[in-house]
C-alpha cells in the first residue's frame, strides 16, 4: 500500500531535484517548487500573496517569513537555474530565438531592458537580459555578448 501523499508541486520537485539535487538541500528545493507555483498562481511578486497561495500546512506568516529570509539571505546561482531553463526548453525545432527591448521611465531616467528568449509554441523563456539606461552603448555591448555566446552551441555553454 503507498501511504506517500502526492501533492501539486510533487512532479516540480522531481524535476528541480534532477537538476539542483547536488547543488541545494531538500529543504532549498521544496521552498522552489512551492515559490514558483506560488509566482504561476499569483500572478504576482507580492510576497503577501505569495504567501497565502503557498500549498502547504504552514501558517502564512511563517510562509512569508520564509520568503522574506530567502530573497534576503540566499544568493542564487546563475548557472543552475540556466542548466534548469535550458533542459526544460524544447531541443527539437519549430523555435525561434527572440530579442526584445522594454523602457521604462524612472523620473528622467529612461531604462531599457533587452531580453533574449527562446520561443515555442507562443511561449517565450527569457534566457539572458540586459539592463541599460543608455540604450546605444549597452545594446551594443549586449548583442556582442549575444553573438559570443551563440557562436557556439547553447548546450555547451549551461553544461
Amino acid at each position: 500500500m503507498n501511504t506517500r501523499f502526492n501533492n501539486k508541486n510533487s512532479n516540480l520537485n522531481l524535476i528541480l531535484s534532477k537538476n539542483f539535487g547536488n547543488k541545494l538541500n531538500l529543504a532549498r528545493i521544496k521552498f522552489f517548487g512551492l515559490f514558483i507555483c506560488a509566482l504561476c498562481k499569483v500572478q504576482t511578486v507580492c510576497f503577501e500573496k505569495l504567501s497565502a497561495s503557498f500549498d502547504t500546512e504552514a501558517k502564512v506568516d511563517s510562509s512569508l517569513r520564509r520568503i522574506q529570509r530567502f530573497i534576503a539571505e540566499y544568493v542564487l546561482d546563475t548557472d543552475i537555474i540556466s542548466k534548469l531553463i535550458f533542459s526544460l526548453l524544447p531541443h527539437e525545432p519549430p523555435y525561434r530565438l527572440a530579442i526584445d527591448r522594454t523602457n521604462w521611465k524612472f523620473g528622467t531616467v529612461d531604462i531599457n531592458i533587452l531580453v533574449l528568449a527562446i520561443v515555442s509554441e507562443g511561449v517565450a523563456f527569457p534566457i539572458m537580459f540586459k539592463i541599460a539606461i543608455k540604450l546605444d552603448f549597452h545594446a551594443k555591448i549586449f548583442l556582442m555578448s549575444l553573438c559570443a555566446i551563440f557562436s557556439h552551441p547553447i548546450e555547451e555553454k549551461v553544461r
